[in-house]
């Protein structure tokens, strides 16, 4: 695998994970508890070797502390949560931010940087991989970051990192805008979501086949790895329709999505590890809200069911339905 032979990682099965209950958020700072992160990494330790964390918050402390203490198997890309430097002018739920928050978060993501630096250095046998920010370019997203500024953060940390360094962006800027980007990082990773682009689940996987292939031919020399892609179990008909979000659909693209990079050996980020309520609209329906292969209260969907069903005993297969 070009991947592993490059930066000397290993292939195995990988998860994004944020730990976020009920009652629980990083937009006011109420973060799980130790013991519930533990909970969680020793679900996710039956199927998965490496997890993707998105911040350096107090969230990101209690994974690694975690992961160390507990002697679990697992390998950590940490990410920074970068916020808006710029106006997102086509952004199509976000009107224009204050020029003075625009500054605040220029501090603020200073402020990650080095935070992310500090971590990596203090876990240095628990992160394999960091990255400087999520989908900050791409043109709908709420908290651009111009790609200068992400150069400049690259350029930092690697001065005292010895981890790879990568950016986890939607695949569509990377044979754009990112170039100069690309040419500074380690890896590249990108983000794939059919769903979202009104794609059936009968062209999913070749949808999502053709998104990676536009950037790993674009970069015939720089490893290329998938950090996002999943299919949401329910809709409000905001962004997808209603009846294209099912457990069902979610199963049959996990199970394509799979079987594919196994056999091509690309590590593989699916998202997510477990149902969010924070995110998104308050709707309860709201398609952000529902992307786990769990749902909140830790309980296998359908897509998990046979794997765990070991762990959850039911009399009737049917009460493991959410």
């Amino acid at each position: 695998m070009k991947f592993g032979h490059t930066i000397g990682i290993e292939f195995g099965n990988a998860i994004c994970y944020s730990g976020y209950r009920e009652g629980q958020s990083p937009i006011d700072q109420t973060y799980p508890s130790y013991e519930q992160v533990v909970e969680d990494l020793k679900i996710l330790d039956h199927e998965w070797q490496f997890l993707r964390i998105y911040d350096c918050s107090r969230h990101a402390d209690l994974v690694l502390e975690a992961v160390r203490n507990e002697k679990l198997d697992f390998k950590v890309m940490l990410g920074a949560d970068v916020a808006a430097e710029m106006q997102s002018v086509d952004c199509p739920w976000l009107d224009d931010h204050p020029e003075e928050q625009l500054a605040a978060n220029r501090i603020a993501n200073d402020q990650q940087i080095d935070r992310l630096i500090e971590l990596a250095n203090a876990y240095p046998d628990v992160v394999f991989s960091v990255s400087v920010g999520n989908e900050a370019t791409v043109e709908w997203s709420d908290h651009q970051v111009p790609v200068e500024r992400l150069i400049e953060f690259v350029r930092r940390i690697k001065q005292t990192v010895k981890q790879p360094v990568t950016f986890c962006e939607n695949y569509v800027p990377w044979t754009e805008k990112l170039e100069p980007l690309a040419a500074e990082l380690d890896f590249i990773s990108l983000h794939t979501y059919p769903v979202w682009e009104y794609h059936t689940i009968e062209g999913a996987l070749e949808y999502t086949k053709k998104n990676f292939k536009s950037v790993a031919q674009h970069y015939p020399d720089k490893p290329v790895v998938i950090t996002e892609a999943g299919w949401t179990t329910n809709s409000n008909d905001r962004g997808i329709d209603a009846w294209n979000a099912s457990e069902e659909f979610q199963a049959h693209y996990y199970s394509q999505l799979i079987d594919w990079t196994n056999e091509k050996r690309i590590l593989t980020f699916v998202f997510e590890a477990f149902d969010e309520p924070w995110k998104g609209s308050e709707d309860p329906m709201e398609p952000e809200k529902h992307w786990g292969l769990f749902t909140v209260d830790r309980k296998p969907k359908l897509v998990m069911q046979e794997i765990y069903q070991h762990l959850w005993p039911h009399d009737n297969e049917s009460d493991l339905a959410v």
